[in-house]
């Protein structure tokens, strides 16, 4: 199963410097639903659940570097609009921030649940990003967040994939 989209992403740019900017994608970055969640929850699943099927482990690995990536082009983001890329997500209206933790991660042990959750996680990210996206007023930034919108749908074709798989 293709776990990588043939396309390449884009070089990772900003018009400007904007704090504003940077606090939203710190959600997509480090919040419940991010992508420092996805790569550690599927890096879980990995190593301890999917290792009972090699197949399943080798695609959740492939989808945990995917996140990387994305954890990557997020934080060099971050830096750019001139925020430290810290594990936290930042509210300027809120005037605080929260930081990430492990409890962000659902510690299922049944494979079903575990990509019924993904699926929901992954759909959830991609309303992020929409949301994001119409906040944001930056063309390389919505270039950006427009890719990796496109992989975040192709992990909910394949979690679907295997779910059905094993019903």
């Amino acid at each position: 199963m293709k776990v990588k989209l043939d396309i390449p992403y884009p070089e990772v740019m900003v018009e400007q410097k904007n704090p504003y900017y940077a606090d939203l994608l710190s959600q997509d970055y480090a919040g419940g639903v991010s992508e420092t969640t996805a790569a550690l929850a599927y890096s879980y699943q990995h190593f301890n659940t999917f290792k009972s099927n090699e197949g399943y482990s080798e695609i959740i690995k492939e989808i945990s570097i995917v996140e990387m990536k994305h954890l990557e082009m997020l934080g060099e983001t971050i830096k750019l609009l001139g925020k430290e890329p810290v594990y936290k997500t930042c509210e300027a209206l809120r005037g605080d921030c929260i930081m990430w933790n492990s409890s962000n991660i659902v510690y299922d042990n049944d494979i079903k649940d575990m990509l019924k959750t993904n699926i929901k996680s992954e759909k959830m990210a991609i309303r992020n990003y929409e949301h994001h996206k119409s906040l944001i007023d930056d063309k390389y930034i919505k270039e950006m967040l427009s890719r990796i919108i496109l992989d975040e749908k192709r992990h909910v074709e394949i979690f679907e994939t295997l779910l059905k798989e094993l019903n």
